[in-house]
C-alpha cells in the first residue's frame, strides 16, 4: 500500500514529519517498508540564469551557453531547442547525479569546447515525461536550491511516498483514510471530516440492474448512477501526480477516478460506457465456458458458479475483479454508468485464484471492504466526475440491500491489564475506541462496518493497546502464589518422555518428528489401517490413516535418507500411536531404529552390521532411564512385523510388556523399500510401574567389600531349548547370591550329536555377609546344575 504525504494530509491535519509518521505507523502495526523522498535525489540541483546562448561552431543543434550559477558565470553546452538568453533554468553542476539518465555529471568536451555542467529537463530529473526542452522556470534566484523552489511552487513533485505492509486482518488500512484514522487516534493529528453532497438527479434512466436469487450471497447489494454528457480526457495534474507517485499510470479521467478511490477510500468502483451496454445489467453466476476479454486485453473463460455482470449480449465484467474491454471507457465516451457493489470476500478469492487475475479490486474485496460505504462511495465518485467532467445524473439504481454487519461487545477496562499488562484509564480506552470509529453506548462498543477483524472483547483490548503503543509495555515478574519452591508441573509421562529423549540422543540416535498420518498400506503392515483410524478429509492420499505406531514414519524417513546416500542411521521418535478413533484410544511410545553398520569402514575391521543385541542394549538403557525394574523377562511372541526368531519382548510377567526389540520382518522391509539390516525397539512408557515411594530422595547406596566369584557352566541341551530358559533357571538357584547370569558361548555339532547344542554361561556370585568358601560355592553350583537340569532336561557338559 503506497500513498504520498500530501495525500495523507488530505484526510489528516498534521504537522508531523515523515519520520514521525513512519515511526508511528510501524508502531501501530502498519509496518513501513520504505519511504521514498524525491527531494533527496534532487538536493544537488540549483537554479541558474542563461546570460547568452551562441551557436556551436562545429554543431548545428548545439549552443554554447554562458550561465550565471551559484559558482558564477559558467560555460555549458546545450542541445535543447529552447535554450536561449534570459531564461531561468535548473543546473546540474559537475559531481551531480542525474536520476533520469542514471549519470553523474562531469566536466566534458563536446566538439572541442568544454562544458561545465548541464541544464536539465523534467524527464532527466524524473519530474515528468517531458523532454522536448530544458526546464524554464517562471521565477527563482540564482544559486537557490531547486528543491526549495519546488516546495514553494510545485510541492506535489517533492511529495514523499510512504509504503506500508498490510496484514490480512486490516482491510481498512488499504485506504489512505484508514491510515489517517489510525494516526489521528495515536495523536499525530486530527482526522478531517468526510462528507459529500450528492449530485441531484436531473435525468431518468431506462437502465436497470438485478441480482439473481442464487447470487445474493455473493453480491448482497449492487448500485450505480447513470451520467450523461461527460467529457472524458486527461485527469487533473494533482490526480495524475498522486497516481504516478504510487506506481499507477494515468489513463483517462474516468478510469483514474476509479483507481484513485480504490486507494483513497478503499472503495473499488467500475465505470461502464453506457452506450456500449446492451439492455440492462444482471449479476449472476456463470453457467460455465462463457468468455470475456477483460481490460488487461486477456481472454478469460468462466467456470460454473463464478459471479459475472452481464448485459443482454453476455458477460461484460468479472464481478469484483476486473471490467470487460468491450464496455470500457475511452476518450470518446460521453455516457457512463458508475457501479459500486459489495462482493463476498471468499467467493472473490476463489474466482481470482481460478482465473489467475491479480487486480487492486480483487485484492481489496477478498480482504473485505466496508459494505455500509457502498452507496456513499458511489456518491463521492459521481460528485468528482460531475465536478471535473460535467454531465447530468440519474437517480441511484440499486439492487439488493446493504448487509447488516452491526455488532457490539462489552468494554471491560480491567481486561487491558489482565490480557496485555498495561494499565490504561477507562476514559482513555473509551476515547481511543471513539477515535477509531467505534460508537460507545454505556459499556458496549459498537464496531464500525469497516473493521471486520474485530470479533470479540479481546479485540477491543488489542485496539486500545495498539494505539497506546506496546512499546510502553514493561516487564514485571509474575506474582508468587505460594512462597518457596513451586511444585513440579510435568506429569510422570512427560518426565519419562524427556528422560527417554535425552538417553536416546546420548546413545547416538537422531530425533525425528513425523506426521501422525500415514498411508493405508503402511498402516496395515503394522496392525492398523482399519476404518476406525481412517481420516474423513485427508490432506493427501499418503496421509489417509492415523499411524498405529512410530515405526512406519521412521522407516519412511530412513528410505528418504537412503535415497540420498545415507545408509547408516540411528533414528528415534517419541510420540503417540493410535488404535482407534476415539479419545483415549492411543498409547505413548518411544521407538528407535538402527540401520546399516555400527560405524564407517575401518582398516581394523571394527565396523559390523547392526544386530539384535545392539538394539537390545539401547532398549534396556532407555528403560533404565525411565525407571523400569532391572529384573525383567525376555519372551517371544511379538506381532508379525517382527522377525519370528530374532526379537524379544521385555516383560514383567507374561502380560506386562514394557517394550519390544529385534529385527524387523524382511517382508515389511521389502514393502517399505528399506535396505537392511534393520533393527528396532519400541518401548511403552505408560506400562513401566511408577515407584511406590514418591520421594525425591535417593535410597541408600548398597556396596560391599567382599570378593565376588564367577563360575562357568556348560550344559548340553536339546537344540530347541531357548537360552533364556537356561539363564532364568540358573538365576533362580540362589536369588540372594547370584547377581548376574550371561551366555558367552554356543556350540552345535561335533560329538554332541544330532539335535543337541552346548550353552555356556557365566554366573556371578556376590556375597554380602561373609566371604564365600569352597563349600559355599560348591553348594550353589550344585543348585544351579539341578535347576538347569530340571528346567531344560540338559546335562552338565564334561
Amino acid at each position: 500500500m503506497k500513498f504520498t504525504l500530501s495525500w495523507l494530509k488530505h484526510h489528516l491535519e498534521t504537522e508531523a514529519s515523515v519520520e514521525e509518521i513512519a515511526e508511528a505507523l510501524t508502531d501501530l502495526g502498519l509496518e513501513v517498508e520504505g519511504v521514498e523522498n524525491p527531494a533527496e535525489k534532487l538536493a544537488d540541483f540549483t537554479i541558474g540564469k542563461v546570460i547568452s546562448a551562441e551557436k556551436h561552431p562545429d554543431a548545428d543543434k548545439l549552443k554554447v551557453c554562458q550561465v550565471d550559477t551559484k559558482d558564477g558565470p559558467t560555460q555549458i553546452i546545450c542541445g535543447a531547442p529552447n535554450a536561449r538568453a534570459g531564461i531561468t533554468v535548473v543546473i546540474a553542476s559537475p559531481g551531480t547525479y542525474v536520476p533520469g539518465i542514471d549519470t553523474t555529471i562531469g566536466v566534458g568536451k563536446i566538439r572541442g569546447i568544454e562544458s561545465y555542467g548541464m541544464m536539465a529537463s523534467e524527464r532527466e530529473m524524473e519530474l515528468s515525461d517531458e523532454h522536448d526542452g530544458i526546464i524554464e522556470l517562471p521565477s527563482g534566484e540564482v544559486g537557490e536550491r531547486f528543491t526549495d523552489w519546488l516546495a514553494a511552487n510545485r510541492p506535489d513533485t517533492v511529495d514523499p511516498v510512504i509504503e506500508i505492509a498490510i496484514t490480512p486482518n486490516r482491510p481498512d488500512a488499504l485506504g489512505v483514510r484508514g491510515v489517517a484514522r489510525d494516526l489521528a487516534a495515536r495523536g499525530l493529528g486530527t482526522l478531517k471530516p468526510l462528507s459529500v453532497e450528492p449530485v441531484p438527479a436531473t435525468i431518468s434512466s431506462d437502465l436497470t440492474v438485478s441480482i439473481d436469487a442464487d447470487t445474493r450471497d455473493g453480491c448482497p447489494v449492487f448500485c450505480g448512477r447513470l451520467i450523461k454528457g461527460v467529457k472524458n480526457g486527461p485527469s487533473p495534474a494533482w490526480l495524475q501526480q498522486q497516481l504516478r507517485a504510487i506506481g499507477l499510470r494515468p489513463i483517462s479521467f474516468l478510469v483514474d477516478v476509479t483507481n484513485w478511490f480504490t486507494y483513497d477510500l478503499n472503495r473499488p468502483l467500475h465505470v461502464f460506457d453506457a452506450d456500449k451496454v446492451a439492455g440492462n445489467l444482471r449479476v449472476h453466476r456463470a453457467a460455465g465456458s462463457e468468455t470475456l476479454v477483460a481490460l488487461d486485453d486477456k481472454e478469460y473463460t468462466f467456470e460454473k458458479g463464478q459471479m459475472v455482470i452481464s448485459d443482454d449480449n453476455g458477460p461484460e465484467s468479472i464481478a469484483g475483479i476486473m471490467g470487460g474491454d468491450h464496455t470500457g471507457c475511452t476518450e470518446e465516451t460521453v455516457n457512463v454508468f458508475v457501479e459500486s457493489a459489495y462482493w463476498d470476500p471468499v467467493q472473490i478469492a476463489y474466482a481470482g485464484r481460478a482465473l489467475k487475475i491479480n487486480s487492486d479490486a480483487r485484492y481489496r474485496f477478498e480482504r473485505g471492504v466496508d459494505p455500509a460505504f457502498t452507496p456513499e462511495g458511489l456518491e463521492h465518485a459521481v460528485r468528482m466526475i460531475v465536478d471535473h467532467a460535467g454531465g447530468e445524473v440519474s437517480e441511484v439504481i440499486q439492487a439488493g440491500d446493504v448487509p447488516d454487519t452491526s455488532r457490539a461487545y462489552k468494554l471491560d477496562a480491567a481486561r487491558c491489564s489482565s490480557l496485555v499488562g498495561m494499565d490504561i484509564p477507562e476514559a482513555t480506552q473509551r476515547s481511543t475506541l471513539t477515535a477509531l470509529g467505534f460508537r460507545m453506548e454505556g459499556d458496549m462498543a459498537h464496531v464500525p462496518s469497516w473493521r471486520p477483524d474485530v470479533q470479540g472483547e479481546a479485540d477491543l483490548v488489542e485496539e486500545v493497546a495498539r494505539i497506546a503503543s506496546l512499546t510502553k509495555l514493561q516487564g514485571k515478574p509474575m506474582a508468587r502464589v505460594n512462597a518457596g519452591v513451586p511444585k513440579p508441573i510435568l506429569t510422570a509421562t512427560q518426565q519419562r518422555q524427556q528422560a527417554a529423549k535425552r538417553t536416546a540422543a546420548a546413545l547416538g540416535y537422531n530425533e525425528c518428528v513425523t506426521y501422525s498420518f500415514i498411508d493405508e498400506a503402511a498402516a496395515k503392515l503394522f496392525g492398523g489401517g482399519d476404518d476406525a483410524t481412517m481420516l474423513e478429509n485427508p490432506i493427501s492420499s499418503e496421509m489417509s490413516h492415523m499411524r498405529p505406531g512410530l515405526l512406519p514414519g521412521l522407516l519412511r524417513a530412513a528410505v528418504r535418507n537412503q535415497a540420498r546416500g545415507f545408509m547408516d542411521m540411528a533414528l528415534f521418535e517419541v510420540g503417540a500411536g493410535f488404535h482407534g478413533g476415539e479419545p483415549g484410544e492411543q498409547h505413548n511410545l518411544v521407538t528407535g531404529v538402527l540401520i546399516g553398520r555400527t560405524g564407517p569402514k575401518d582398516v581394523h575391521g571394527t565396523a559390523r552390521p547392526v544386530d539384535v543385541y545392539d538394539v537390545k542394549a539401547d532398549a534396556e538403557a532407555v528403560l533404565a532411564a525411565i525407571g523400569a525394574p532391572a529384573k525383567v523377562q525376555i519372551l517371544r511372541g511379538a506381532d508379525d512385523w517382527w522377525h519370528p526368531g530374532r526379537h524379544g519382548k521385555i516383560c514383567l510377567g507374561p502380560k506386562k510388556v514394557l517394550g519390544i526389540f529385534g529385527e524387523l520382518h524382511p517382508k515389511v522391509l521389502r514393502e517399505m523399500d528399506v535396505k537392511g539390516p534393520v533393527v528396532a525397539f519400541v518401548i511403552y512408557p505408560d506400562e513401566v510401574p511408577l515407584p511406590k515411594n514418591k520421594t525425591t530422595n535417593r535410597g541408600a547406596l548398597a556396596v560391599t567389600d567382599l570378593q565376588a566369584v564367577e563360575r562357568d557352566f556348560a550344559f548340553v541341551v536339546d537344540a530347541d531349548v531357548e537360552a533364556l530358559t537356561l539363564v532364568n533357571a540358573a538365576a533362580g538357584a540362589d536369588k540372594a547370591l547370584i547377581t548376574d547370569v550371561r551366555v558367552f558361548d554356543e556350540f552345535i555339532g561335533g560329538s554332541l550329536g544330532e539335535g543337541k547344542k552346548s550353552l555356556a554361561v557365566t554366573v556371578r556370585l556376590q556375597p554380602t555377609e561373609k566371604t564365600l568358601k569352597d563349600a559355599d560355592i560348591e553348594a550353589v553350583s550344585a543348585k544351579i546344575v539341578e535347576k538347569v537340569t530340571k528346567a531344560t532336561g540338559g546335562t552338565l557338559r564334561g
